[in-house]
C-alpha cells in the first residue's frame, strides 16, 4: 500500500481534462537493458516532445531518486514543472524527490499507458537505437546523441517541426514573458 502520498494524474488539484497532462514532463525508468541489469531515465516534455535521456547507475529507489535529483537541478524551468511517473518500485523514494527538488510527482494509473503516451511513443522511437535485450550504456554522451537524434526528427504531430524547433520556441516565449 502506497498510502497517501500517491497522488495520481486525475487528482491534480485545478486541472481537469487532458489539460491535466500539458507541460508535464512524463519520467520514466523505462528503458530497461538486457536481463534487467541496465536503464536509462527519459524525460519528455509534453508540449515539444523533446527528449532527454538520463543514464542510470543503479535501478533501487535510493539510486534513481538521487539521480532524478542532480540532473532536475539544471533543467530549464519549463521542464521542471513535475513528473508524471509509473508506479514502478523505483520511484517508492518521491517524496524525497519532491523535497529535494521542489517537483511534485504524480503516478499514471496502472496498467494506463495512454496517461503516459508521449512518452510510450518516445520509447518506442528510442528503441531503434537501443532494441530489446540490449545492454543500455551509461555513456551520457552516447545517450545524449540519440536523445539529440530524436530531437531533430520533424513530427506530423508537431505540424512537421522537430522537437528541438518547438522546445527552443516554448524556451524563447517563457523567457519573453517572464522578462
Amino acid at each position: 500500500m502506497r498510502g497517501n502520498t500517491h497522488v495520481r494524474c486525475g487528482e491534480r488539484a485545478g486541472e481537469t481534462g487532458w489539460k491535466k497532462f500539458r507541460n508535464r514532463a512524463p519520467v520514466r525508468l523505462s528503458l530497461i537493458g538486457a536481463h534487467g541489469r541496465s536503464a536509462c531515465i527519459t524525460l519528455v516534455e509534453r508540449v515539444s516532445r523533446f527528449l532527454v535521456m538520463l543514464p542510470v547507475t543503479g535501478l533501487d529507489s535510493a539510486t534513481v531518486t538521487a539521480q532524478i535529483a542532480d540532473h532536475v537541478h539544471g533543467l530549464p524551468f519549463l521542464l521542471r514543472k513535475s513528473l508524471t511517473w509509473d508506479c514502478g518500485k523505483e520511484m517508492a523514494r518521491h517524496a524525497e524527490l519532491t523535497l529535494a527538488t521542489d517537483l511534485p510527482v504524480y503516478f499514471a494509473h496502472p496498467h494506463s499507458p495512454w496517461e503516459r503516451g508521449t512518452n510510450e511513443h518516445t520509447n518506442r522511437l528510442i528503441r531503434e537505437y537501443l532494441p530489446k535485450g540490449t545492454e543500455i550504456t551509461i555513456n551520457r554522451g552516447y545517450l545524449a546523441s540519440i536523445a539529440t537524434e530524436i530531437n531533430m526528427r520533424p513530427r506530423r504531430i508537431l505540424d512537421f517541426q522537430t522537437p528541438a524547433e518547438v522546445f527552443a520556441d516554448l524556451l524563447t516565449s517563457a523567457n519573453a514573458s517572464t522578462g
